[in-house]
């Protein structure tokens, strides 16, 4: 593993050597800090579970927006920034290990509801719609069913979450063992796989066909890219990048049938990490679920965008 690791730095210390330059990873970088700082102002709630890092947009019915693996309160903001034009207020929060809320002792995902609903009273909200995309969406459900009291409606979108009977996932290739293990903790080889290989990454990260993001709307590839290029810098995320792994690789068993907020689960068959499967198992689990199948589109619902959050907002004024 230790040559493994050697290898891949010295692949990209080589490729940066050959012709990207420092003076690209700088603008890069740079880009992509000015990224988080245009999406705020964020804001550190104090809460009796420690700091929680989160930014809000918009005026109307509260919706909590909570991101996915790479994300931070930027993600949660792009993700949700079709709901705010609908009409909801929507409060990003920055999850444990991403950009400015701390890495606590204990980061599992009953903590981190319990911090979500700390955050709920720092802003003084009695109740709130709960959206959770991808590994965003253990916490979410951890919250419905910890404060059952404080979740008016669940939405997992491309749940990473729990399915019965499903055989662990297959070891990554030598490409995403690298990247995971060693790649994701430094912001230089992020940068140069995104700039040499971004389709790879698409499909590695993102977990969708790169095809799809070709054939879309100039908007849609503009959004994948956006969710891509947001992981930089990475080394302000690398800690919850690998709390999600964790989590993600063997995620909880809930008892869905326990949660009484309203529910609708989210996801694409052609999700490459597989989570078609858990929106099922969430929408025969918890009562009265409905379910929101996309025949494809990856695990960030390429083409589909409009419509996933037509259908959250309909589902959250119903």
């Amino acid at each position: 593993m230790r040559r493994r690791s050697v290898l891949g730095f010295g692949v990209v210390a080589g490729l940066v050597a050959g012709g990207l330059g420092w003076r690209d990873y700088r603008r890069v970088m740079a880009r992509a800090r000015a990224a988080i700082a245009a999406a705020g102002p964020a804001q550190l709630a104090t809460t009796r579970h420690g700091p929680v890092e989160y930014a809000e947009a918009g005026r109307g019915p509260p919706v909590l927006m909570i991101h996915g693996t790479g994300g931070g309160f930027d993600q949660g903001l792009l993700f949700g920034r079709r709901l705010v034009a609908a009409g909801f207020r929507v409060i990003a929060p920055s999850r444990f290990g991403y950009l400015g809320t701390p890495f606590p002792a204990d980061p599992s995902p009953g903590a981190q509801a319990d911090a979500l609903a700390g955050l709920l009273d720092a802003l003084g909200i009695a109740r709130a719609a709960v959206v959770g995309g991808s590994a965003g969406a253990i916490p979410a459900i951890a919250l419905a069913l910890r404060h059952p009291d404080r979740v008016a409606a669940l939405v997992p979108v491309v749940p990473a979450t729990h399915v019965p009977g499903r055989p662990a996932p297959p070891p990554p290739d030598a490409f995403a063992r690298w990247m995971i293990e060693t790649g994701l903790r430094s912001d230089v080889p992020v940068w140069a796989a995104m700039r040499l290989a971004e389709d790879r990454m698409i499909a590695t990260l993102l977990a969708t066909d790169p095809a799809l993001v070709h054939a879309a709307a100039p908007d849609e590839q503009a959004r994948v890219r956006a969710i891509l290029h947001g992981i930089l810098p990475v080394s302000l995320k690398y800690r919850g990048l690998l709390n999600d792994a964790r989590w993600a690789a063997e995620p909880p068993d809930f008892p869905l049938a326990e949660i009484t907020a309203p529910t609708l689960a989210i996801s694409a068959e052609d999700d490459r990490f597989g989570t078609a499967a858990a929106a099922r198992h969430i929408a025969a689990g918890v009562p009265g679920a409905e379910l929101m199948l996309l025949p494809e589109g990856g695990h960030v619902w390429v083409g589909h965008d409009a419509a996933v959050m037509a259908r959250i907002a309909a589902f959250l004024r119903g």
